[in-house]
């Protein structure tokens, strides 16, 4: 199989959940669980259509195609709830196969490496401590932060702007339909990650798409 080479470009930026760490199974758990609390009756093919995106926007949607009642603020917290204290709760989260040396390549080629995820910054920072892969990144932007949420691409424009990177010289590592369509729209190389909790995200827009980090060659 013919590698891409990452060499090629100027930064790398990874999402996190889903590509760091398998962490979507769990948030689909969690967010299933309070779709009941709620009496929603959302299918497994809307709920896919989520992932990768911020917990508030997921409930602002929710809420305008199942009318429901609640504050966006009161649903977001009930899922923080439940996900804060379970990452807090882990002695050490174990990162996905092969994206530690990865990023030990990366940093020894001298390519700057950025985080851009759609989760909130007191859990991508529980992540980052956890798994000890923080030390890999120079920058680190959340979707508060970025002002918007994936599929929106401000999330990648302003890594690359902090990175001090052009848009267009920065390639993507995601795994959801949403981050995807993000990294394209920002003008980005984007490489998708079939990695597990990915088999229903629609990855058909990247440019690559990989099962294994190994794939990837400098």
């Amino acid at each position: 199989m013919q590698k891409i080479n990452l060499s090629s470009f100027e930064a790398v930026i990874f999402d996190m959940d889903g590509v760091l760490v398998n962490s979507e199974p769990f948030y689909v758990e969690v967010e299933q669980s309070n779709f009941r609390k709620l009496g929603l009756n959302i299918s497994e093919q809307e709920h896919q259509t989520y992932q990768g995106t911020a917990t508030d926007r997921m409930w602002k949607l929710i809420k305008e195609r199942h009318g429901i009642g609640h504050p966006v603020d009161e649903l977001v917290e009930m899922t923080n709830n439940l996900v804060t204290p379970y990452f807090n709760s882990l002695e050490e989260i174990e990162p996905m196969p092969g994206v530690e040396l990865l990023l030990k390549k990366l940093k020894a080629e001298g390519i700057p490496l950025a985080l851009a995820s759609s989760s909130y910054r007191d859990v991508i920072e529980i992540i980052l401590r956890k798994t000890g892969l923080k030390k890999y990144f120079e920058v680190v932007v959340d979707s508060r932060l970025a002002g918007s949420s994936k599929p929106e691409p401000d999330i990648f424009l302003l890594a690359a702007k902090e990175l001090g990177v052009l848009p267009e010289r920065c390639a993507v590592i995601e795994d959801s339909t949403n981050g995807i369509k993000a990294a394209k729209t920002a003008g980005m190389y984007c490489i998708a990650f079939a990695g597990p909790g990915s088999e229903l995200q629609d990855q058909t827009r990247a440019d690559l798409i990989i099962s294994d980090f190994s794939e990837l060659g400098f």
